[in-house]
């Protein structure tokens, strides 16, 4: 389970209703690369696939693949607004090591 702070879910809300795409939803997986190791890939999709396990999240989609699932699960997203750092964040209690950004990570 991924969860997602109330300021991460009205950004989340803002960014989806800003597309032109019917059916978007937030898409959330890990990649290799970053200074740590593996990186965070936050994008709006809407295309999904069977390998995909997709959450319903308070009036919006959440989809993650099954492999990227290993590494986020019980992790929190959440959104700063700060004008030095701010973006979504991410605690992620599977993560061993994480470079400064909070981008990347290591298990």
């Amino acid at each position: 389970m991924i969860t997602i702070t109330d300021k991460a879910q009205k950004e989340i809300k803002r960014l989806l209703d800003s597309q032109d795409k019917p059916g978007a939803f937030l898409r959330l997986g890990v990649r290799g690369g970053g200074c740590s190791g593996l990186s965070y890939d936050v994008k709006i999709d809407d295309q999904d696939t069977s390998l995909d396990r997709a959450y319903e999240v308070n009036g919006f989609k959440l989809v993650c693949d099954s492999k990227s699932l290993v590494y986020l699960d019980g992790m929190t997203v959440d959104y700063s607004t700060d004008l030095v750092g701010g973006g979504f964040r991410f605690v992620n209690p599977n993560a061993s090591g994480s470079c400064g950004c909070g981008t990347s990570f290591s298990v």
